[in-house]
């Protein structure tokens, strides 16, 4: 006699709805499409989220998408209610929020890449502090002699900032008017291709070899 599937095709479409949320619900991680259907003994499940999504939207707690994984969240505009204790805020430092910036726009990328990118060297300490954080992970090695490590962002990052995926990153206009590009930053030269400013000098932060003074000596307290 054949064995019962453990989590059988919910056959009623209010069932599969219902178990999809009780899946989704109770699950330790964000799960994929795929690992939703496994679980729930190869169903159809995209219309239940999509259904359950807009049954969840504007309300104390969402369903949404990130970097194709599905979770429950509190709504953002109601995050405050649940804190209990104070947050310190740290913020990253300078030369660890251009490598994020560069491995989310460029990804995959090898850490000389960023280098080349940026003008300068960058401390192994900033890219820990990127992957501690969650927001970057090791994606391989890229097939040339040496076989570097190469990086990339991770589904929490798209998470963090609100992102479904890559494809949601704000353009270069988007960033200016914000006020988060200054076009005198030595940084800012670099990222947009420049290397030089109007005298032909490259200035402190764009000498090859040279050591970005943004980098900690203590990154940990930069997370």
């Amino acid at each position: 006699m054949e064995q019962a599937a453990e989590n059988p095709v919910p056959e009623r479409p209010d069932d599969l709805l219902r178990a999809v949320e009780a899946t989704l619900f109770a699950a330790e991680e964000p799960m994929t499409v795929e690992q939703l259907a496994a679980h729930l003994g190869g169903a159809e499940v995209r219309s239940a989220l999509e259904e359950l999504a807009a049954h969840y939207a504007g309300r104390g707690v969402e369903l949404v998408e990130r970097g194709k994984r599905w979770h429950f969240q509190t709504a953002p505009d109601l995050s405050h209610l649940l804190r209990r204790e104070r947050e310190q805020q740290r913020r990253l430092s300078r030369a660890a929020t251009e490598v994020l910036a560069i491995i989310a726009y460029h990804e995959p990328v090898s850490r000389a890449e960023v280098e080349a990118i940026r003008g300068v060297q960058t401390a192994k300490g900033t890219l820990d502090v990127l992957m501690e954080a969650g927001w970057v992970r090791i994606a391989g090695r890229r097939e040339v002699p040496g076989r570097p490590v190469i990086y990339a962002t991770t589904p929490a990052f798209l998470a963090h900032f609100g992102l479904s995926s890559r494809r949601d990153l704000p353009g270069i206009e988007e960033l200016k008017a914000a006020g988060l590009l200054d076009p005198v930053d030595d940084a800012y030269d670099h990222l947009m291709g420049g290397s030089a400013d109007e005298n032909g000098d490259q200035g402190d932060a764009g000498r090859a070899g040279e050591v970005d003074p943004a980098e900690d000596d203590n990154p940990e307290e930069n997370a």
